[in-house]
């Protein structure tokens, strides 16, 4: 992908913020802050239409964002973080526009790259668990990487993305978002309704040196035209917090994110068990879980002391791994 996908330009970042408030701006005030004629300014604006970003025209008033748009912030984000999280940060990337967050990560950072850190108003092709699309509309939601190195390969990262589900609960937590509950292995849930994903993928050795890059997407304020494409009951943050702000919110996760990423080396996943049998979504209810090969209907009994799903099957105690599996509430 060209880099100048990826950079937001200085002229239509201009129009964005004066758009950002929501309110009507004549093509002549657009014109004369980007000094161009009105024509140019359309064309800008066309560009937004591109990247899904709603521009509404009102005959001889102008042109708004209907709802106005928070824009990432580089010193809001770096202002909510704490002097840890700014330690273990060694990169901050902004991007406008990319394929995938996670994909950016692992192709474009090179050894060694603990703590880079990406985040995207868009992903035009943002990935979920199993080869799923997520939604991803331009300025509205977090969608957020971590890169960490490991050694000791995949058994050494054994429950990592549960790990990661506590962490972004307890930062939910911090910034007055209450409820949050985790459904296994990796979805992020309030009062029943998908919030968030979770996207862990590794390069490197399996057994030895490899990195591993942490992917999240929060559904901030989803715009209903969006959601047509989810196809599961969702929320997001604005319905529970109103005035949260995104890169307010970004500061937050990682100030938990950054620090547990160090640590999980040498903590392993035990130290979160407790933590992730408290925000079960699905404990002690009856889940069907779903495998390319099976189905296996039981009740959800937590997780084991590697992150492995435990279901109780006719009286008898079976643990899952992750991977091509789906899990839902039995019907």
């Amino acid at each position: 992908m060209d880099q100048t996908e990826h950079s937001l330009e200085p002229r239509l970042r201009r129009v964005l913020t004066l758009l950002s408030d929501g309110e009507l701006h004549s093509g002549q005030e657009l014109g004369q802050l980007l000094g161009v004629s009105r024509t140019a300014v359309w064309k800008q604006l066309q560009k937004l239409g591109d990247w899904g970003v709603e521009v509404v025209s009102v005959k001889g008033r102008g042109y708004c964002l209907s709802g106005g748009l928070d824009l990432l912030e580089r010193d809001g984000i770096e202002a909510a973080m704490d002097e840890k999280a700014r330690a273990l940060c060694s990169e901050l990337a902004l991007l406008a526009v990319v394929d995938s967050t996670n994909r950016y990560a692992l192709e474009r950072v090179p050894a060694p790259a603990a703590g880079f850190v990406c985040l995207a108003e868009r992903q035009s092709a943002g990935r979920g668990r199993r080869g799923r699309d997520w939604v991803s509309p331009f300025g509205r939601n977090i969608y957020l990487s971590v890169v960490w190195d490991y050694e000791g390969g995949a058994q050494a990262l054994e429950g990592l993305s549960l790990a990661v589900g506590v962490t972004v609960a307890e930062a939910l937590e911090d910034v007055g978002v209450l409820g949050t509950q985790l459904k296994w292995p990796n979805d992020i849930y309030w009062q029943g309704r998908k919030l968030g994903g979770i996207l862990l993928e590794m390069a490197g050795d399996p057994a030895g040196s490899c990195r591993v890059v942490v992917g999240l997407g929060l559904n901030m304020g989803m715009p209903e035209t969006a959601a047509k494409g989810i196809d599961q009951p969702w929320a997001d943050l604005h319905h529970i917090e109103p005035h949260l702000h995104r890169s307010a919110l970004a500061g937050a996760i990682l100030n938990r994110l950054l620090p547990r990423l160090a640590a999980f080396q040498v903590e392993g996943f035990g130290v979160y068990r407790e933590r992730w049998h408290a925000l079960d979504a699905f404990a002690g209810q009856e889940v069907t879980l779903r495998t390319p090969t099976q189905a296996v209907s039981g009740m959800a009994c937590g997780v084991d002391a590697g992150g492995a799903l435990v279901l109780n099957v006719d009286g008898e105690r079976h643990s899952f791994y992750g991977g091509e599996i789906s899990l839902r509430l039995a019907k």
